[in-house]
């Protein structure tokens, strides 16, 4: 089957839009404007996370912007509350991008819990999801790799979950793949991992599982060749999505020919 022949026909819907891709990618710690544009022209995703605390996008009108190089028309833009710590700037900062972006509503909220671990501070995830909601916003829900907190949110109303396989941009992999596993046979919204894939295998690991998807910076930015490597995780996410619906063989312990003598003549 060809491969574009296989996106279409198994895309990834997050509130009502269907993708193509299965690789969500952010937009921080690259080089420069044009290495952020190649490396996420080579990832083919067509979702691209956006830091508002930290990234420009027209809130300073001196400053190079980052939609000159990701254009609304091209990219569905996933502004994210990366670096708040509290639901309050989680909810002032969606407003915000909302304000910039003409209205748009769908958003990555994470409260983080401190700046060494970087992991979520679910009480405040709870708060911040349930204001945005209520007021209006397409919540995707970064979270730790608990099922409990993943169907809470989902129950919520959060129109997709995302836990993380270990901390952000530790590279580590998929740390608890049943834990992962779980949520993704106990949801009804789309499951992407978030944070902590360290290279392709990664990804493919991930989408093995079961999981909708894979949203990723680090391992891209931050590696020698961040194009070369854009290019290496959309084709894993791609592998991994075939792997998984394929059906893989199940394990065992001992050998099981791939000519097996049965009923063969001598």
């Amino acid at each position: 089957m060809n491969q574009v022949v296989a996106n279409i026909d198994d895309p990834l819907v997050i509130a009502g839009k269907a993708y193509h891709s299965r690789l969500l990618v952010g937009t921080g710690k690259y080089r420069d404007f044009e290495e952020t544009r190649q490396a996420i022209e080579a990832s083919g995703a067509e979702i691209v996370t956006v830091a508002i605390r930290r990234t420009n996008i027209g809130q300073n009108a001196d400053e190079p912007s980052l939609l000159d190089v990701v254009s609304p028309r091209e990219y569905t833009l996933l502004p994210n509350t990366a670096g708040c710590y509290t639901a309050e700037d989680a909810v002032r900062t969606c407003r915000l991008a909302r304000e910039l972006l003409d209205g748009h509503d769908l958003v990555k909220l994470e409260v983080l819990g401190d700046e060494k671990t970087l992991y979520p501070d679910l009480v405040q995830t709870y708060e911040a999801a349930e204001i945005l909601i209520r007021d209006g916003f397409k919540v995707m829900v970064y979270t730790n790799d608990d099922p409990i907190a993943a169907k809470r949110l989902e129950d919520m109303g959060c129109v997709a979950v995302m836990p993380l396989a270990a901390p952000i941009g530790s590279g580590l992999g998929i740390r608890n793949p049943y834990n992962i596993m779980t949520i993704v046979e106990n949801a009804r919204v789309p499951i992407l991992v978030d944070a902590g894939v360290g290279t392709a295998s990664d990804s493919a690991v991930a989408m093995e599982l079961g999981c909708d998807g894979v949203l990723m910076n680090t391992a891209i930015a931050g590696a020698k060749h961040p194009v070369l490597m854009a290019s290496a995780m959309r084709k894993a996410v791609e592998a991994g999505r075939e792997a998984w619906r394929a059906g893989r063989i199940p394990r065992k312990r001992f050998a099981s020919a791939s000519s097996p003598i049965d009923g063969a003549f001598f």
